[in-house]
């Protein structure tokens, strides 16, 4: 059963009789009404506050501080992620897979009805959806200088890095970079913006490929445009496994979106707002997805959990709870964390995780690392709780995807945070499109020093 759908009836009351909408269609009709709810919402509430900060926020990251417009989703910490209203198994239930009916018998969501989901608040038809994908390849082709640029890069750089490097040279293509200085009114830039975001998402599976062929192989890359955008993805990484294709379709769905607050997503909102384009707006949020606290956690899980195989084979035991605790403790005692455990947000185990542990039970379960996550995911809550320092005990998304990875194959971990990347751009800049069309404003919020919140609170 569908859990508290915004609107069941955009699922069940579609109708094949008329021609397929494109997503830009689509998306035009709704700006105006969308346009005039959030003025109604200002004029009428524009004054009511949504909650106080402390002087723990301000200093520690606000967390927790209500003051972002977010569309596409909401992030509970009891529940998880909602994507426009809908939960991942509702995702899985209702969104059109590679087969062609939705229902998770048919195999996972495309991340092209996850696009459409994002950016139009609707639940596409599988027809809706081939129309995007096959618009999504008709944009993919890279502009000459910029695989020029990715085949000159040292092979020793890390991938983020180039990664960055590709999209901001793809950007002399941008759309809305040209419209500005040519001086278009402010009420079309989300026009330009959505034609910017369509060969974003379109062209980042080419740059993440080549920079993958280009450190680790020979260089070539190889497209299917038969298949969908992760299919095609896998084969230009140089896969040809179907579950592996089915693979990449979850890992890029449930990557790409956890509500505004997040660090790439933030910044790429951040950096929108100062009506940079797409391509630099989206470069920026790479960056910060490339560091250690964002998108190498899984990376690290992997290199913990091959730290107890390796130390239990040089002590000649088995790995189980009882090793694996104490293990843990070990970590715990010298002053260091356990990846994959634990969430700024959630106080539950993240449905990503979930997903992707029902994924391995399905596909692999007998894969000697997943029985190693499986066994950490049966003792660490209690193990966390005992030490007390963490307020979620549970595992997140990245507790997980790396040993999936590894399983097919993909072992160069250091490349992890690229196909994270990839997906990420769906979320964050379908939230951008809609900054452009509502006519949100620059980002400014404003700083304290230590000297004010000391004066102030004094006075309290």
């Amino acid at each position: 059963m569908l859990s508290k759908l915004a609107n069941p009836l955009k699922i069940l009351g579609r109708s094949h009789a008329r021609s397929v909408q494109t997503i830009s269609e689509v998306l035009a009709s709704q700006v105006p009404q969308k346009q005039a709810d959030l003025l109604a919402l200002k004029k009428e509430h524009g004054s009511k506050v949504l909650g106080e900060v402390t002087v723990d926020q301000c200093i520690g990251g606000a967390r927790g501080v209500k003051c972002m417009l977010w569309e596409t989703s909401n992030l509970d910490a009891e529940e998880g992620i909602r994507f426009r209203g809908l939960t991942i198994p509702d995702c899985q239930q209702v969104l059109p897979t590679f087969k062609g009916p939705s229902g998770p018998e048919n195999g996972e969501p495309l991340l092209e009805s996850l696009f459409w989901l994002l950016l139009t608040s609707e639940v596409p038809t599988k027809e809706q959806v081939d129309t995007l994908t096959a618009d999504l390849h008709k944009r993919a082709e890279l502009p000459g200088h910029v695989v020029g640029i990715l085949n000159s890069l040292p092979k020793d750089m890390h991938p983020m890095t180039q990664f960055t490097i590709g999209l901001n040279a793809a950007q002399t293509g941008s759309a809305f970079a040209a419209a500005y200085q040519a001086g278009a009114p402010k009420s079309s830039y989300h026009d330009y913006v959505l034609e910017d975001i369509l060969n974003v998402v379109a062209q980042l599976p080419e740059i993440a490929a080549t920079i993958y062929r280009n450190v680790y192989f020979d260089g070539v890359v190889e497209k299917d445009t038969s298949l969908d955008y992760s299919g095609n993805f896998c084969r230009m990484l140089g896969y040809n496994d179907p579950s592996f294709d089915e693979l990449m379709r979850l890992y890029l769905c449930i990557h790409t979106d956890h509500e505004g607050g997040n660090a790439s997503a933030h910044t790429t909102h951040l950096v929108g707002s100062t009506l940079s384009d797409p391509y630099l707006s989206y470069a920026a949020g790479l960056n910060a997805l490339a560091g250690p606290l964002h998108g190498l956690a899984n990376q690290e899980v992997l290199g913990w959990i091959q730290g107890i195989q390796k130390k239990m084979a040089a002590e000649g035991k088995e790995i189980n709870a009882e090793t694996i605790t104490e293990f843990t403790w070990d970590t715990l005692n010298a002053k260091k964390v356990i990846p994959g455990y634990g969430h700024a947000v959630l106080r539950k185990t993240d449905p990503r995780y979930t997903c992707q542990r029902e994924f391995a039970l399905k596909h692999m379960p007998d894969d000697e690392l997943f029985k190693i996550v499986n066994t950490i995911y049966e003792v660490m809550p209690g193990i966390l709780t005992e030490h007390g320092k963490t307020k979620n005990p549970y595992p997140n998304v990245d507790s997980h995807s790396g040993v999936l990875l590894w399983h097919y194959g993909f072992t160069q971990f250091q490349y992890y945070t690229v196909l994270f990347g990839v997906s990420r751009a769906v979320g964050a800049l379908s939230q951008l499109y809609w900054d452009r069309a509502l006519g949100l404003p620059l980002e400014r919020p404003k700083s304290v020093t230590p000297e004010f919140i000391k004066n102030f609170c004094e006075k309290q």
